[in-house]
């Protein structure tokens, strides 16, 4: 059985993957369509959350704030006009590489120090940070949905019961 911290990105892979897998049935436009919402477009949502899922495997790579900042630039230069597939194969590349930082820690809830460039210091746990990422990837989500609202499109449902019940023996 799966660690909790270790379902829960799980989870996120699985919502994310069926948030592309929508996305895909749409019209191609629904991507890069300019609304008023909390990002310009799909595409810009996606940008930033895959931004954050890099940001915070870095963190929990144990990376310092100056090794990670430099490639925070990079990461949001690389997905300035991808299409969808290639922004799901970012996605596609950042789980595996997740899944491996998770292979390579035993204990999810060991604790980890972090300075955050506008709190400080925090003392915390490997699984609260990754919990975050979670956290993260469905607000993000949940904005997206309310995106192709707006465009007349329906969502999909990424809820964790759905997760649950699909990956999950209740």
């Amino acid at each position: 059985m799966l660690h909790h911290a270790h379902q829960l990105y799980d989870y996120n892979f699985w919502a994310n993957d069926r948030l592309f897998a929508h996305l895909q049935q749409l019209p191609e436009d629904v991507f890069n369509a300019e609304i008023t919402s909390v990002f310009p477009t799909v595409s810009v949502t996606l940008g930033h959350m895959y931004v954050f899922e890099m940001l915070f495997m870095s963190v929990l790579s144990g990376l310092s704030n100056e090794a990670i900042y430099p490639e925070m630039m990079k990461w949001r230069v690389n997905v300035q006009g991808r299409t969808l597939a290639e922004m799901q194969e970012l996605f596609a590349e950042a789980a595996r590489q997740f899944r491996e930082l998770l292979d390579r820690t035993p204990d999810p809830d060991k604790p980890i120090t972090i300075e955050h460039p506008s709190y400080g210091r925090m003392d915390t746990r490997f699984s609260d940070i990754l919990q975050h990422v979670v956290n993260h990837g469905t607000y993000h989500r949940g904005n997206v949905t309310a995106m192709l609202r707006q465009q007349g499109h329906t969502g999909v449902s990424t809820d964790y019961i759905f997760y649950l019940a699909e990956r999950v023996s209740i």
